[in-house]
């Protein structure tokens, strides 16, 4: 098709790409992308080998320069014609190969929830959960290489835009998402995309996380932590774990917490300073402040309370 026969919203061209990554990265490195698990990147000159690590199933496009990934002993080189998918959990060396000041090395990366690539596959191809649990036990390859075609590029400018103004945001930014997704899918690449979405998507990274913060209630937990135990980043895990629990994960640790010392106080009869630890609270004063706030008595008027309630029930029963 040519391009004067594609709609007006898919007359788009790599330099308009160029133009909107290059504007939203303004500082070399990397620079957040104001979308769980977006990033941009800037580099003026060429980077070395390096160690890197995806933890999420990632797609990743350059707008200008090149640049080489080598995932499990087999390298993958790839430019603005070309885009690269990594799988979660991955560990691999990454070069820049061309950048100069006047032609910086421009790229994203974009996680995808792995849920997203089956939902998207199963409306489109009518893929049952049969096929992804196969799919996963016979996982081949976890990086690959494909060419960026105008539809996909088009759908991508779409999103990135989008994720600049609130209304867009919530409404269309999530369509064009889908969209990317279901232009991955028609690419020739379509059973390895699957194969990596199928041994991710049976994993519950918040499930996960609930099970761990129960029994490792004692200890630190932040959300970096928690999202990094799950191989996502502290963006994206909250993202998702808002979407599941209708909390973030700050205040789902903290309810937590505090059930549980309250549990501990009816419970055992530690003293405030015991449960405070036992909830991994490092403050008893902060431990005091934030019970009190949520159920409206000190831990020790509440303990007090419900003893003399216990013992007045005895006594009159």
């Amino acid at each position: 098709m040519t391009d004067l026969l594609r709609p007006l919203e898919e007359r788009h061209t790599a330099g308009d790409l160029l133009a909107e990554i290059a504007d939203r990265a303004p500082a070399l490195g990397g620079n957040s992308g104001g979308w769980p698990g977006l990033t941009f990147y800037r580099y003026t000159r060429p980077v070395a080998p390096q160690w890197e690590e995806v933890r999420s199933l990632s797609l990743c496009i350059i707008a200008q320069g090149r640049k080489r990934v080598v995932a499990d002993g087999r390298a993958h080189a790839y430019d603005p014609f070309n885009y690269l998918v990594l799988s979660d959990r991955q560990h691999f060396t990454a070069e820049i190969l061309e950048a100069t000041p006047a032609r910086p090395f421009l790229s994203l990366v974009l996680q995808v929830d792995p849920a997203l690539v089956r939902r998207v596959s199963a409306d489109v191809l009518d893929r049952r959960a049969t096929t992804f649990d196969r799919m996963a036990r016979n996982q081949s390859e976890r990086a690959f290489v494909t060419p960026l075609d105008c539809t996909l590029m088009s759908a991508t400018l779409r999103f990135l835009r989008a994720t600049g103004t609130g209304a867009d945001r919530r409404v269309l930014a999530p369509i064009y998402l889908a969209e990317m997704v279901y232009r991955i899918l028609q690419a020739e690449q379509y059973s390895r995309l699957l194969e990596i979405a199928a041994s991710e998507v049976a994993r519950n990274p918040v499930s996960e996380v609930v099970s761990y913060v129960r029994d490792n209630m004692s200890e630190p937990l932040t959300v970096s932590d928690l999202a990094e135990r799950v191989s996502l980043g502290p963006s994206a895990f909250s993202h998702l774990f808002r979407e599941v629990t209708g909390k973030s994960p700050y205040q789902f640790v903290k309810e937590m917490r505090l059930n549980r010392a309250r549990d501990l106080l009816i419970e055992k009869r530690l003293s405030v300073t015991q449960v405070s630890k036992a909830v991994g609270y490092a403050s008893a004063s902060h431990f005091i402040n934030e019970f009190r706030g949520r159920f409206g008595a000190t831990p020790r008027a509440y303990s007090d309370l419900r003893a003399l309630r216990a013992e007045f029930g005895v006594r009159n029963g």
